[in-house]
């Protein structure tokens, strides 16, 4: 069972941690691992726009830094309406770890978003 209030409780406090100053768009994530464990991350963005780093892939990498491949749940919160998705980039990274992750999208409006990845993102790259 996900506790998913905990989870967008968890993205929207490091949302606060966004180095945001070129878009103002700050977003926050928190990664749920199968073994109950919880990774955050933010947006960091850089003036060399390419080396920008997305929160969902700053929470993942935290994840996997410590050990956690298991993921099974992401929630992300922004400010935007409708509350944001996954980009390109991070559908795909995530994508490798688990096509079907399930995922919440909240705004400070309240909205929220539920979807699985594979509905947003069915035909990921593979090497296998």
């Amino acid at each position: 069972m996900i506790d998913w209030e905990k989870l967008i409780s968890a993205a929207r406090a490091v949302r606060e941690n966004a180095y945001a100053r070129f878009s103002n768009f700050k977003v926050g994530a928190a990664i749920l691992s199968a073994d109950g464990r919880v990774f955050t991350g933010c947006n960091v963005e850089n003036s060399s726009y390419g080396l920008t780093i997305c929160a969902e892939r700053a929470a993942l990498f935290k994840a996997v830094s410590e050990g956690a491949k298991d993921i099974i749940a992401l929630a992300l919160f922004t400010d935007s309406a409708p509350p944001a998705r996954p980009c390109g980039a991070c559908r795909q990274v995530l994508f490798e770890f688990n096509p079907d992750l399930e995922i919440v999208s909240a705004n400070l409006s309240g909205n929220v978003d539920k979807f699985k990845l594979s509905d947003i993102f069915p035909e990921g790259f593979r090497l296998v």
